[in-house]
């Protein structure tokens, strides 16, 4: 479980610096709007990645299956987005999907730093 913990909390600091970049591009590179939008977006991705990881620590015997309720995050952010004019869906979107690179970038960090198999095991 410990192990776990480690990997969930390098994932969260990896999608916090990924997220951080990605609103730094946003509003350098395009206006204030997009960069907003992509930092509502982030937040949201970093909830729902919290949400996935407690219901991932809950699984057990008695639960075999993740629950449901982190799906609801992207749809509060479309909806959101129809209701409130300065949030831009694509944007947003492409915010929320930042945990996704740091998810791999943690795996390609600890398979790298995993011991190689012995030979003869």
């Amino acid at each position: 479980m410990a192990a776990y913990r480690q990997l969930q909390r390098r994932i969260v600091l990896i999608t916090a610096l990924l997220s951080l970049v990605a609103v730094v591009v946003a509003a350098l590179r395009f206006s204030t709007d997009v960069a907003l939008s992509v930092a509502i977006g982030t937040g949201a991705g970093l909830f729902y990645l919290r949400l996935l990881s407690r219901g991932v620590e809950r699984l057990g015997p008695d639960q075999r299956q993740v629950g449901k309720v982190q799906l609801l995050i992207p749809a509060a952010l479309v909806l959101l987005s129809t209701r409130w004019s300065l949030l831009q869906l694509v944007p947003a979107l492409i915010g929320f999907l930042v945990y996704k690179p740091a998810v791999i970038i943690a795996t390609v960090l600890d398979l790298r730093s995993a011991p190689a198999p012995q030979a003869g095991s």
